[in-house]
C-alpha cells in the first residue's frame, strides 16, 4: 500500500468516525424534547396550593420557587395506585442524581378526613423523606383539585379497608417559574418522568 493510498484511507476513516460522532452525540442535542405527557402552554402561574403540610406548617407553591414541583393527588389508605405511583416517582427522582435537590414532590391528600399531617409524613417517608404531603379541609382540597382538573370521590370499601377514594392519578409538573408545564399520565415509566424532569431542570 502506497503512502498516498494509506493517507486517503485514513482520511476516509476519520470522516466516517466524525459522521458517527455527529449522529450519536451532537444531533440528539438539537432534537426537540418529546414529553411523555401533555404540555401546557399557560400564560398564567399555576393555581395556588396553600395547605398544611406533613411538617405541620402551612405552605404554598410559592415557597418552592426555582424548583420543579411534581404535584400528585392521592391518599395514604390507597391500596394500589398511590403506592405504585409514588414508587415510580421515587425511582425517577433518584435517576436525576444531584439534580434531584431541585425537585419537590408534593402529594395533596384527597382524603383529608383521615390523612393528618403526621400520617402523611409517616406514609411518605416510606418512599422518600424529601416528599411532602399537604392536607386541609374538604372544601380547601376540593377547590384546589377542581382547578387542577382532578376528580375524587369517596366510595364504599370493605370492613378491612373502610371507604376508598377514586381519584385522578395524573402528575402535575410546575416549572421553576411557577407555571403548570406538564401533565404526566399515571402509566408513565420512571425513565420517562426522569427525562421530562431533567429537561425542565
Amino acid at each position: 500500500m502506497t503512502p498516498r493510498i494509506r493517507t486517503y484511507l485514513l482520511s476516509v476513516a476519520a470522516g466516517v468516525l466524525l459522521a458517527v460522532l455527529l449522529v450519536v452525540v451532537v444531533l440528539p442535542r438539537f432534537r426537540p424534547h418529546v414529553f411523555s405527557g401533555t404540555v401546557i402552554q399557560s400564560q398564567t402561574a399555576a393555581p395556588s396550593v396553600d395547605l398544611v403540610t406533613s411538617t405541620g406548617e402551612r405552605a404554598s407553591l410559592r415557597d418552592f420557587e426555582n424548583k420543579v414541583v411534581v404535584l400528585y393527588f392521592g391518599y395514604t389508605f390507597c391500596p394500589d395506585v398511590c403506592p405504585t405511583t409514588l414508587s415510580t416517582i421515587k425511582k425517577a427522582v433518584d435517576k436525576l442524581g444531584d439534580k434531584s435537590d431541585d425537585v419537590q414532590v408534593i402529594m395533596v391528600s384527597v382524603d383529608p378526613e383521615r390523612d393528618s399531617p403526621e400520617l402523611l409524613r409517616d406514609y411518605l417517608s416510606f418512599f422518600d423523606d424529601r416528599f411532602l404531603g399537604m392536607t386541609g379541609t374538604e372544601v380547601e382540597v376540593a377547590e384546589i383539585a377542581t382547578v387542577y382538573g382532578v376528580f375524587f370521590q369517596a366510595e364504599e370499601g370493605t370492613a378491612d379497608t373502610g371507604y376508598l377514594v377514586s381519584h385522578t392519578a395524573n402528575l402535575m409538573v410546575v416549572d421553576r417559574e411557577g407555571y403548570l408545564k406538564l401533565i404526566i399520565p399515571p402509566d408513565a415509566t420512571s425513565d420517562q418522568i426522569a427525562s421530562d424532569l431533567d429537561y425542565l431542570l
